[in-house]
């Protein structure tokens, strides 16, 4: 195991203007092509914030298992709720953490015509032993939102485009998840979330002060990543791979229990276009498609550029359960195919 720290950028060099905000994209770029994975300080969302975040997650789990249940994902053909403790799988095998997933909050798609990813689309599933997770939650994805379309628009500068080139993949309904994340202490120090990309865009990842866990895979091997006072861990996802033909990078990345007697709270924020949206291939300068390495290619894992299917197929494998509670059909359509 290797020990290294991952860049650290200051966003709050985009308020300077000029060479302040010209050195952040300079950063963000190398950050985002050499690793994958950054430290982001300066993003304007405070102390006090964050705080309450992690004492409203930590009021959840302090919940009775029978106020969880609930709200378990097994009642949401959405992916929306709580799961308990090993029950989610990773590349096949049980990821040791219990969770809720909270994405945008809108009507379920009744079409029948919509393509199949549509399904993901609907409301949210919230505790009424706990009213004040919703409002806490739905601040934190508006401001975690901000953070992101500033930094969606610093890449397009970097990779040599105008700040709206992405903008239409968005819109004014891009698909969101936040997760409340809780990994128990393990004597093996097992697998708390198994080695993956993520699917989308980019992840802003907040972990409990203090925390490690989290490790990134390198042509060197793995590299721990712990809590930074006031920072996001931020990761690019399989989507800005597909745009820039792989001149930006989706890195594998997991979680390893905590000892015995502990536990890690962390609260990942995905931000990531409409369901229905495919991210524009970026036609980047010379210079950097020059060093663009091509999009990965895995049989078991086709990179769409259309991020709804992406997300269903990272869905149906994660939950089966769930699946095979409100989708059993497209289970059987994949299982022909």
């Amino acid at each position: 195991m290797t020990t290294t720290s991952l860049p650290v950028l200051d966003m709050a060099l985009l308020d300077r203007g000029g060479a302040g905000a010209a050195e952040f994209r300079a950063a963000l770029r190398t950050a985002t092509h050499e690793v994958g994975f950054f430290y982001l300080v300066g993003h304007g969302i405070g102390d006090d914030v964050t705080a309450r975040a992690f004492a409203e997650a930590e009021r959840f789990f302090a919940l009775p298992d029978e106020d969880k249940r609930r709200v378990e994902m097994l009642r949401s053909p959405q992916f929306r709720g709580y799961t308990r403790t090993g029950g989610e799988l990773t590349q096949g095998r049980v990821d040791w953490r219990e969770q809720i997933d909270i994405g945008a909050e809108r009507a379920a798609c009744d079409d029948p015509s919509a393509p199949e990813y549509m399904r993901l689309e609907g409301p949210n599933l919230w505790p009424e032993a706990q009213p004040g997770l919703r409002e806490v939650f739905t601040d934190w994805e508006r401001r975690c939102t901000a953070v992101a379309r500033r930094l969606v628009q610093s890449w397009a500068v970097a990779l040599g485009g105008e700040p709206e080139l992405f903008d239409s993949a968005f819109g004014d309904r891009p698909s969101t998840l936040i997760k409340l994340v809780r990994y128990p202490g393990r004597e093996d120090r097992g697998q708390g979330v198994g080695a993956h990309k993520d699917p989308g865009v980019m992840t802003l990842l907040l972990v409990e002060p203090g925390k490690g866990g989290l490790q990134i895979g390198t042509a060197d091997g793995w590299i721990e990543a712990p809590a930074l006072p006031g920072a996001f861990v931020v990761n690019i996802g399989e989507l800005l791979e597909f745009a820039t033909d792989g001149y930006l990078r989706a890195t594998v990345h997991r979680v390893v229990s905590p000892p015995p007697g502990e536990t890690r709270l962390s609260i990942p924020f995905f931000f990531n276009p409409a369901l229905d949206s495919s991210v524009p291939r970026v036609a980047l300068p010379p210079e950097l498609a020059a060093q663009a390495a091509g999009v990965t290619r895995d049989p078991d894992n086709v990179i769409s550029g259309t991020f709804g299917e992406n997300l269903l197929k990272a869905r149906l494998r994660a939950h089966p359960d769930v699946a095979a509670a409100h989708h059993a059909d497209l289970l059987a359509a994949r299982a022909g195919s």
